[in-house]
């Protein structure tokens, strides 16, 4: 059974959030109403410079939209993913290839392997965790919800 826990480390979150100035989105889909629509969107008023990936679709958000990761010519920092887990091995071994410092794998993309590939090669790895929640957990845009409290949960410390 994989250790989540070792993938959703604050310390790593922040480190990556904080040392990333381009991501590649894997799964960036056009359509609105899709979460990877809104993190890409989200991501990229905030600063972040954002690379679709996705062989379906030429342009999303304004951005050339590229096959691949391999297609990618810029230096990409982050590779977040949007896509089944069973393709996480696969975006894993790209990731690895292109030099990107971190692999970031949304809500339910959990697979051991991927990680393993990742993680043997030099990148941080983030897994079952949304990157538009995160950065807005640890850069504070979240604060004033009251909720930057490093972690949201309904348990009262202590209690757990």
């Amino acid at each position: 059974m994989i250790d989540l826990g070792h993938y959703q480390d604050p310390v790593k979150i922040q480190g990556v959030l904080h040392g990333t100035k381009t991501i590649a989105v894997v799964g960036l889909s056009k359509n609105e109403l899709r979460a990877s629509f809104f993190v890409g969107y989200y991501l990229k008023r905030h600063g972040y410079r954002v690379i679709p990936v996705n062989p379906r679709e030429t342009e999303i958000l304004g951005e050339r939209s590229y096959p691949s990761l391999l297609d990618v010519p810029d230096k990409v920092d982050v590779v977040n993913v949007f896509r089944a887990p069973s393709a996480l091995p696969g975006i894993a071994r790209e990731a690895v290839e292109i030099g990107a410092n971190a692999l970031w794998c949304q809500f339910g993309v959990i697979n051991e392997e991927g990680a393993g590939i990742a993680e043997d090669a030099g990148l941080t790895v983030i897994m079952d965790r949304c990157l538009k929640i995160e950065h807005a957990r640890y850069v504070g845009r979240m604060h004033w919800l009251g909720f930057n409290t490093q972690r949201i949960t309904s348990v009262r410390a202590g209690l757990q």
